[in-house]
């Protein structure tokens, strides 16, 4: 249990994470739709922020102040480690301090670019990272064209490769100028290089990828080097992910 020192009313830590006023969630707890470690709260309860799972309607609030949920837009070129031995850019490097020690969900290659999530959060990264959540993720690709049909339907009815049979959620084909097509492709593989492999095996390779979504965080407007805070409803969107699987 908690000790009594590290304990506050849970309107206060409602408030606190945003989910409204004081009052304000005092009448959420009255009705009944706030749950603190999967039981219904009460008026009058107090909670540990560092240890309590709590829901509004559903909803997981990260009521932890200490916790850090972030996105990043990887330029190509940088690889995905907080630091490199071999002197290479790595995520550090555009980072900089925030005043507590994050890791990246996952990686791209070196010269893949676009959305990583970092976080101090291990536990929802180790979900976010298994491959039995089946977490999907969206790229955009750049390959030599003009790509047939058969193409997408091989990628969907998955491509032989030397570590198994992979196979995209979705396919399709953006745009196509001359001898370079562009193309969406949504999967749930986590495997090094996969994306890359799968179209090399079929005569197409990639000249440029890009993330552009990790389940229901996407990359947006997000400039290439820079990072921002996740959101409330992003953070909570993360765990309804995994908390569905």
């Amino acid at each position: 249990m908690p000790s009594a020192e590290g304990q506050e009313r849970l309107q206060k830590v409602l408030a606190a994470a945003g989910v409204g006023s004081r009052r304000a969630s005092e009448v959420l707890i009255d009705r009944g739709r706030v749950l603190v470690n999967g039981k219904v709260a009460r008026l009058g309860d107090k909670v540990d922020p560092a240890t309590a799972e709590i829901y509004v309607d559903g909803q997981r609030v990260v009521v932890d102040n200490r916790l850090v949920y972030l996105a990043m837009n990887k330029p190509r070129g940088v690889v995905s480690t907080m630091s490199d031995e071999e002197g290479r850019e790595a995520i550090a490097d555009y980072i900089g301090d925030l005043g507590v020690r994050v890791y990246h969900v996952g990686r791209l290659d070196q010269e893949s670019e676009g959305l990583l999530l970092l976080t101090n959060d291990g536990a929802l990264a180790h979900k976010l990272m298994h491959p039995s959540y089946e977490v999907p993720k969206t790229y955009l690709a750049e390959v030599a064209g003009p790509l047939p049909r058969s193409v997408g339907r091989s990628l969907r009815a998955g491509v032989e490769l030397e570590d198994g049979l992979a196979r995209v959620d979705s396919f399709r084909l953006v745009d196509a100028i001359g001898n370079t097509a562009l193309c969406e492709i949504v999967l749930h593989e986590g495997r090094n290089r996969i994306v890359r492999r799968m179209f090399d095996a079929l005569g197409f390779p990639v000249s440029r990828l890009v993330r552009t979504a990790i389940g229901p965080i996407r990359l947006g407007d997000l400039r290439a080097g820079r990072h921002r805070r996740l959101n409330a409803a992003e953070v909570a969107a993360l765990f309804k992910l995994v908390d569905g699987k």
